[in-house]
C-alpha cells in the first residue's frame, strides 16, 4: 500500500514555472508507475505525465509535452512534475497517482490504471 502527498502548488503568471512534489510512504520498494493528473471545474480528470520504475520511458499528454517534465528520486521516495511555460489553461487541481506490481512498455495516462491517489494541490496560472 502507498500513501501519496503532493506539495508545491500555487499561483503563477503565464509563462512561469512551478515544481510539484509527490512524497510516497508505505510499501515503496516494489515495481511501480507514477503519474500526474489534473482536473479543472467541469472537466474530466486528465493524465498529463507518467513514468514507470525500471525504464526511462515517459509519457506525456500532447497538451504538456515539451513544457512539463516528470521525474522521481527513489532515494527520497519522491516524484516530481516540473512545469514550465505555464498557461492559464494549465490551471487545475493536480493529483499524484501510483500503482504497483505491474509493468507497462508505455506508462499509462488512464486514471483507471492507478489505485493510489494523493489529495491534490491547486495550480493557478493567471494571464
Amino acid at each position: 500500500r502507498l500513501e501519496l502527498v503532493e506539495s508545491g502548488g500555487g499561483s503563477v503568471q503565464s509563462g512561469g514555472s512551478l515544481r510539484l512534489s509527490c512524497a510516497a510512504s508505505g510499501d515503496t520498494d516494489t515495481t511501480h508507475c507514477m503519474a500526474w493528473f489534473r482536473q479543472s471545474p467541469g472537466k474530466e480528470r486528465e493524465g498529463v505525465a507518467a513514468l514507470c520504475s525500471g525504464t526511462t520511458v515517459t509519457n506525456y499528454a500532447s497538451s504538456v509535452r515539451g513544457r512539463f517534465i516528470i521525474s522521481e528520486d527513489m532515494s527520497k521516495n519522491t516524484g516530481y512534475l516540473q512545469m514550465n511555460s505555464l498557461k492559464p489553461e494549465d490551471t487545475a487541481i493536480y493529483y499524484c497517482a501510483g500503482m504497483q506490481g505491474r509493468y507497462f512498455v508505455r506508462p499509462p495516462l488512464s486514471n483507471i490504471e492507478y489505485n493510489y491517489w494523493g489529495q491534490g494541490t491547486q495550480v493557478t496560472v493567471s494571464s
